[in-house]
This record gives structure tokens, sequence and C-alpha cells, in this order.
């Protein structure tokens, strides 16, 4: 049984490559993951050995109720069965149902929703739409931001080794360092369509901004007639223990986007909500498809509205910041045990991230965390941070092995890298 186990990893190893992704596929054998992934439920994937990991990824914040949560699963098997996709004529009343629910539950006056398929579509309707609300050509973005791949988010985007390669991008688009209102105020002008932020910065390796930043940026946004829209991608659907990560600080964007997580982990859906103000250009155009996608996926808006009302009822906003409590006490006791690895822990929530002295020194540590079965991920524009948003279901003896794990896996480390740890120092 262990050969054909093997050997169908290897196949599938063997199709990957020469099929999907070569260099990908190297990576993971390089993290000491070459196995296959088979069945999974709450914060456990189990593989084809029979093995079970500990999901702290969850995705990259995607299985916000952990993995096939039984109400998300429940709903999308109604809709299997009845209607899995819109024929987008006549209309569909479950769009409006979860956008009214998105409506009710957004801040401030955000009432309208256009649906999509991923964060980087949500983010390129967001631009779009600011340019067509404001008649103006500029972005303020922050550097260190992650928006998507696609070309208008990839060009607010903030790291250029994903830019470069594909030169030229959007023009006009200026940026500006995460967390610094002076700056900001500096780069926006009556030039500027809107300045887009993450609340936190996911891929740049949870970087929380000082107190009062994104009311600040509201400010600047309202004096010079921009509009401000909010990244909410990774932050959303309740990782830092509010469903919106801008409610900390009482923040009404004119656009917010979302994904990830906004389909319980059982339906890929994005999505931009934008406040009457801003939407109303796109409103009174006289071509109503002029922004538009051809599917309409209902087993993902079934997906969210079980999603956001399992929230709800579950109290998982104020499981989010037991977790994150327990998981940042846990993670900075690690870290006082080894200050010579670790340089920073912090987060909000159950949004997580351990910075080390060393990308080298992440990837060492990140291995043995798969060797003790647990998984985080990277931060793509900041590869010295694992990342960890666990999702919300965790128990607290999960959270208590997450964190051994990384005693166990760090202590290895250092006892590998001891002479030249040693040799830095001096």
């Amino acid at each position: 049984m262990t050969d054909q186990r093997e050997a169908e990893v290897r196949r599938a190893f063997e199709r990957y490559e020469r099929y999907i992704h070569p260099s990908f596929a190297r990576l993971i054998r390089l993290a000491g993951l070459e196995t296959l992934a088979v069945e999974a439920d709450g914060a456990v994937v189990r593989d084809i050995y029979g093995r079970e990991y500990l999901d702290f990824a969850a995705g990259i914040a995607v299985f916000v109720l952990g993995h096939r949560h039984p109400a998300v699963v429940a709903a999308v098997e109604r809709e299997l069965h009845r209607l899995p996709l819109s024929p987008r004529v006549p209309l569909d009343g479950l769009a409006g149902e979860l956008a009214e629910l998105l409506a009710q539950v957004t801040p401030g006056d955000l009432q309208y929703t256009f649906f999509c398929h991923s964060g980087t579509e949500a983010n390129e309707g967001a631009l779009k739409l600011a340019r067509l609300a404001t008649g103006r050509p500029g972005f303020v973005a922050a550097e260190g931001a992650f928006h998507g791949k696609t070309f208008g988010s990839l060009s607010v985007s903030g790291r250029d080794v994903f830019r470069d390669p594909f030169r030229p991008l959007l023009p006009e688009v200026r940026h500006v360092p995460f967390g610094d209102l002076a700056a900001l105020e500096a780069a926006v002008d009556g030039t500027t369509a809107a300045v887009i932020l993450e609340p936190i910065q996911g891929e740049n390796g949870i970087v929380v901004p000082p107190e009062g930043y994104l009311r600040g940026a509201r400010a600047v946004c309202d004096r010079h007639g921009a509009l401000l829209i909010l990244d909410e991608v990774q932050t959303g659907m309740g990782h830092t223990g509010r469903l919106w990560a801008c409610e900390w600080e009482g923040v009404t964007p004119d656009i917010l986007t979302a994904a990830k997580g906004l389909g319980g982990g059982v339906a890929p859906l994005g999505a931009f909500i934008a406040r009457p103000r801003a939407f109303d250009a796109l409103a009174r155009h006289p071509n109503p498809v002029l922004h538009s996608t051809t599917i309409m996926n209902r087993l993902a808006w079934a997906a969210a509205i079980a999603t956001i009302r399992t929230i709800q009822a579950e109290g998982l906003l104020e499981r989010a910041l037991a977790i994150g409590e327990r998981l940042l006490g846990g993670l900075r006791e690690v870290q006082r045990r080894h200050p010579r690895l670790i340089r920073e822990v912090r987060g909000r929530g159950a949004l997580v991230g351990v910075e080390f002295v060393h990308s080298d020194v992440g990837l060492l540590v990140n291995m043995g965390l798969v060797e003790r079965q647990v998984l985080g991920v990277f931060a793509l524009n900041r590869q010295e941070v694992i990342r960890f948003a666990p999702p919300l279901i965790v128990t607290d003896a999960q959270v208590d092995r997450a964190v051994e794990a990384m005693e166990e896996a760090c202590a290895a480390a250092e006892a590998l890298l001891g002479e030249v740890l040693e040799g830095a120092a001096s």
C-alpha cells in the first residue's frame, strides 16, 4: 500500500511539473511536503499517508470557518441540486439576498455590491469605479502592499519583484510608506482618483499601522476629493476580531473589497461594495454592463450567506480575539526564548506574523513546523515572515499545539545554526 501511495505522489508531482508549474512543485518539495492532501475538516488536513496537519495557514485566510463547515456545505449542497450557476436572466433572488446582507454588515452607508470570483478581480473593479466616479487618472498606494496580480491590482501593489517583469503597468500610480500620513498627504492631489490601502498589510508580513492611520487616510481623501478603497480581502470576514478590520478605527471607505474567507472555504467569491456616492457613476451610466462578469456563482453566494450568519451565530468575532490573545502570547514567549531567531511577533486577532532575522532562518523554522505537522505560510512581500491565519473554530488545544511546534522548530533551528548565530552576534 505504501508503495502504491508513493507512486501516486510521484505521478502527481510529475504531472504538476510537466503540465502546471515546475518551480512551484520544487518549492513544495523544499518545504518538506512531498505528499498529497486528500481530505480535510475543521482545522485539520489529512494527506495520502494518513498524517494529520494542523492548518494554521488556512489557504491564506480562506478557511475562516475551517474546512467543510457543515452549515456552509449544506447551503451549497441545496443550491447545487437546484440552480448551481445563475442564468443571469431572469434576475436571481439569491444575489439580492447576499448583497442586502453585505450592506447590513459592512460599515456606514456601503450599499451596492458587485460580485466576482477573486480578490484581484474585486480590486480591479474598485480601481475602475474610482476612475469613473472621479474622472481622475491617478492612484496612491502603499509600499509593501499586495492587491493582486492582474494588471491594475499589480500596478498598485508594492513590490517590484512582482511588477518589473510586466511593465509598463498603469501609469500615474504613486507608492508611499505604509503608516506614514505625512507622505500620504503629500502624494494625494487633484489628479488622484483613489487611495488604496490594506487596513493591515498581509503579504508584507502582517504589518499593523499606527493608531489613527486609517482615520487620517479618510481625512486626506476627503480634503482632496479622492476616494478611499480599503482592501479587506485578507483582513475581512472576522480574522481581526471585527468582521472588517476598518471597523477598529470606525472608518467607512468609499469602496471595500472582499474575497478569500467570503466564500467560507467552500466556493470562491470576490466582491466590491461601494457607497452610493461612488457607485452612482456606474448606476447612472447608459450602459448597464459597462463593468460585468459572465459567470454568476450561486454556490458561492449561498456559501457567503451561510458564512456570515455562522460567524454571527457562533460568536466567532469574540473567538478571533481569544485566539489572537492566546496565539500572540504564546509566540511572544517563544520569541523571548529565541531572540536570536525571531525579530518580532505581531498581529491582531487571529491574523499573526512571526518575523525572523533572515528569510533562511524562517525557511528552516517553517520546515521544522512541517515536520511537526503544523502549516503556516510565508508572506509574499517579506519572506522572513511566517503568517498564521487559523480558522476561527480552532480550539485552545490546537493553538497550544501550534505554539509548541514553533518552540520545537526554533529550538532545533537554533541548535543547527548555533555557531553561525554566535558569529553574526559578535
